[in-house]
């Protein structure tokens, strides 16, 4: 089959590789949809922290956001599940240690990450093997596209649940990249007041096409009391900043990761009373984004700017992007529709 093989730094190619077999516990996916995150471009530049722990080395055959159609099962596995529309948790725990019988199979010492850590292929792939324990079926109503948004959405999902807004609340979001974006999304649904910041006003352009209108720079942004502040960009000033703008006794919600660390006065959280949450997967949250694609309290389709195929992925991670795309940050591949 064919597959996307980061095999070093800067270094991309569509290959033909080994076909997965479904193993026992395991079935086999066609793959339909998939999409790329910053993840990905941290994997091809060599970035990527996981290189140095060693838990990720080259080749990488990435793909962490995919929708698809069971086309296999290993033995042990439910034959309904082939055929179903799915998509499924990154995060692939041992399944024995004290975290994962807890169910934070999310931060499992031993964990694999589909397509980032472990060695376990990708989805940027004509198909891709996982376990069956961690799939999640899709419903009729969300469409191969919304599928493959279903795993950045787990993350915004868990970062709205966090801050947890009430109708009327107001919310700041720092950072309208993907998962930014999504969160804003999310907030929205959730009856709050959402407002963005941001330093490109490429980036701020878009957010208004997609309907939001309280959209700041750092310069601009008014004084004004914030209920939750969500840091979801990579600067590494910002996370000290959301500290410093929401309200006493409110929360701030940390789902954005800076290259470099980034220093919060704990004495500023403490006199300030201010319940601060990290967000590191979106497994705990896939469910509840897939009911809410399905119900269409949120779409994420908008942040979609292309979808392009397997042979273009190459360039995409280099940086290009396609003449016609839209204004989007988020693109997909189109595999095997």
């Amino acid at each position: 089959m064919k597959a996307l093989v980061i095999t070093g730094p800067h270094q991309a190619e569509v290959q033909d590789v080994e076909a997965p077999v479904a193993a026992p516990g395991e079935v086999v996916v066609d793959v339909k949809r998939a999409g790329i995150c910053g993840t990905d471009m941290e994997l091809f530049t060599g970035e990527m922290a996981y290189y140095e722990t060693r838990h990720t080395s080259f080749p990488v055959r990435i793909g962490h956001e995919w929708m698809g159609v069971v086309s296999q099962i290993g033995d042990g596995v439910d034959a309904a599940w082939l055929g179903a529309r799915v998509t499924g948790d990154t995060m692939l725990g041992c399944g024995e240690c004290r975290r994962c019988l807890q169910g934070l199979q999310h931060v499992c010492e031993f964990r694999g990450e589909l397509g980032i850590r472990d060695g376990r292929p990708g989805a940027l792939a004509e198909q891709v093997a996982v376990p069956v324990t961690s799939l999640h079926r899709l419903p009729d109503t969300v469409d191969d596209a919304t599928g493959a948004m279903v795993e950045p959405g787990g993350n915004a999902f868990r970062s709205v649940e966090a801050a947890g807004l009430k109708p009327g609340d107001r919310c700041l979001v720092l950072g309208p990249g993907t998962i930014g974006l999504l969160c804003g999304l999310f907030a929205k649904a959730a009856g709050a007041e959402v407002h963005l910041l941001g330093r490109s006003e490429r980036s701020l352009a878009f957010a208004r096409t997609i309907g939001f209108e309280h959209v700041w720079t750092e310069e601009t942004l008014p004084d004004l009391p914030w209920d939750a502040v969500i840091e979801a960009s990579n600067a590494q000033h910002l996370p000290a900043k959301a500290v410093d703008l929401v309200e006493p006794g409110k929360r701030v919600v940390y789902v954005g990761l800076a290259g470099t660390p980034s220093l919060v006065d704990t004495r500023d959280l403490a006199l300030k009373d201010v319940s601060a949450v990290g967000i590191l997967s979106a497994s705990p949250g896939l469910a509840g984004t897939i009911t809410s694609y399905a119900s269409g309290a949120v779409d994420p389709r908008p942040l979609i700017a292309d979808t392009l195929t397997l042979a273009d992925l190459p360039a995409i991670l280099a940086g290009e992007r396609p003449a016609g795309s839209g204004a989007g940050p988020k693109f997909h591949v189109s595999i095997g529709e």
